[in-house]
């Protein structure tokens, strides 16, 4: 990454922009408007997901076609989106509905055993390098189940986990997620805040976060956390951060953190759900050559199917074998998101599509960043094969500090409208990263970097 210039931006002129670009936006999905108005009266705040509201109301969507999306207002749209990386094959790929069709007309739900999780399990245990497999329905449950795990297996109760990782919806890693906080504590002693209400205090003060890319203030954390009888049960973070844009690990990190966790006896857990097969067919295990104890998987692993997947090594999953830990689900294994995995991990996800996302990557982080260098902006691309982002940053973000630090949140506001009114659809939010699917392809490129140069000139102006 090249030095950040010091260089100011208007934020007058920022939101300036913004308002017109919204303005632009809303005159151009009146139908989004009209189904807000007639959602919000049985659908909470409109949307599904309280990932998918945004004011003043939520665009809605009805088809997906390879790298297009379509609004109920008839806009195309190259989805950069990408259902937040489940959709890593891209819309509608004719493998994976030709394998749907198929199993929908062989039953779509027995809560039997069947076949197909067999080999994808198999094909799980080669590529992340842990020999036992047991599926679920979604990265929350994968990781909820795995830290159920973890604490049986060490006897304890604490988890620790990276400040500003999400990991799910449930209490215990619903702690220093991101969001914006005041003091935060400092390095060694970071708070443990809740993400919103509904959690204990009690579950809060179980959880410790650390900062990422540091394993020397994770090491005298956990010194002091030995010394009040807390040693954690479960070490839980993604190989490469994923929530704050993309930060990726700086050499040595993630080998200090296998050493340190090993020594300790604290379980060490990767959360692929972003990382894992978006990235490399073994997720971040593959691409930066460290085995944790754990891996949870989830978003691409069935195509845009509903599931999830818990690995572990066979000492750790023993618990589960022999019944000392219950790990159970009605929908766990379903055959139709097996069978949609089993043709992803086999037919679709391959070397050939990986190279395609490390040429369209790479265009991506090039244009980019000679954007940036061309207007004297702010800013510097990060991309790791299908995922990558554009950091308002006016230096370099390696964690949640550095990320509060120098990203300019009005600007990546700014940049989504720009983007959307361009032909473009982001993932919302600072926090968020693009993620390319199998079937973009230069045209797609073009217009991001078109919305991108329009973006970066109008706000240098």
């Amino acid at each position: 990454m090249k030095e950040q210039a010091p260089r100011e931006i208007d934020q007058d002129r920022v939101h300036e922009l913004t308002q017109r670009e919204e303005q632009r936006l809303e005159e151009h999905t009146p139908e989004s408007a009209r189904l807000y108005r007639a959602a919000k009266e049985n659908l909470v705040a409109g949307v599904s997901s309280g990932y998918q509201a945004r004011e003043p109301y939520p665009i809605y969507f009805t088809e997906g076609y390879g790298s297009k999306i379509l609004t109920v207002d008839g806009q195309e749209l190259s989805d950069f989106h990408n259902a937040y990386g489940c959709m890593v094959q891209g819309h509608a790929h004719p493998v994976i509905v030709a394998t749907i069709r198929e199993r929908c007309a062989k039953g779509t739900q027995f809560g039997l055993a069947t076949p197909d999780a067999i080999t994808v399990a198999r094909r799980l245990a080669d590529n992340f390098k842990l020999p036992k497999w047991r599926f679920v329905n979604s990265g929350s449950e994968a990781t909820m189940d795995a830290i159920r795990i973890a604490r049986a297996f060490t006897g304890r109760d604490t988890v620790m986990k990276i400040f500003g990782s999400y990991h799910g919806h449930h209490d215990y890693v619903m702690v220093s997620t991101p969001m914006n906080y005041g003091d935060i504590g400092p390095r060694d002693d970071y708070i443990s805040a809740p993400f919103g209400g509904g959690i204990p205090q009690a579950v809060v003060d179980m959880t410790v976060p650390v900062p990422f890319n540091d394993a020397e203030a994770m090491e005298r954390r956990l010194a002091k956390l030995a010394r009040e009888d807390r040693t954690p049960a479960c070490m839980i973070m993604e190989p490469a951060m994923m929530n704050i844009g993309v930060v990726l690990p700086e050499p040595g990190y993630l080998e200090a953190v296998r050493e340190i966790t090993k020594r300790l006896g604290i379980v060490l857990i990767f959360d692929e759900v972003k990382t894992g097969i978006c990235t490399a067919p073994g997720g971040g295990v593959e691409r930066f050559g460290v085995v944790p104890d754990m891996v949870c998987l989830a978003k691409a692993l069935a195509a845009g199917l509903p599931s999830g997947a818990i690995g572990a090594t066979d000492e750790i999953m023993a618990l589960v074998e022999d019944w000392r830990v219950y790990q159970v689900g009605t929908y766990n294994g379903n055959p139709l998101s097996m069978a949609a995995a089993r043709a992803n991990l086999e037919e679709v996800m391959t070397p050939d599509a990986y190279a395609h996302l490390d040429y369209l990557n790479d265009r991506l982080v090039g244009e980019c960043d000679a954007i940036c260098a061309k207007y004297d902006f702010p800013g510097y691309t990060v991309g790791i094969r299908s995922k990558g982002c554009v950091d308002f940053a006016t230096g370099r973000i390696t964690d949640y500090e550095s990320f509060q630090k120098y990203q300019n949140g009005d600007l990546s506001e700014l940049a989504w409208l720009y983007n959307f009114n361009r032909g473009v659809l982001m993932a919302p939010g600072r926090e968020e990263e693009w993620t390319l699917s199998i079937q973009h392809a230069d045209e797609d490129v073009d217009r991001y970097v078109a919305a991108f140069e329009e973006l970066v000139r109008d706000v240098t102006a």
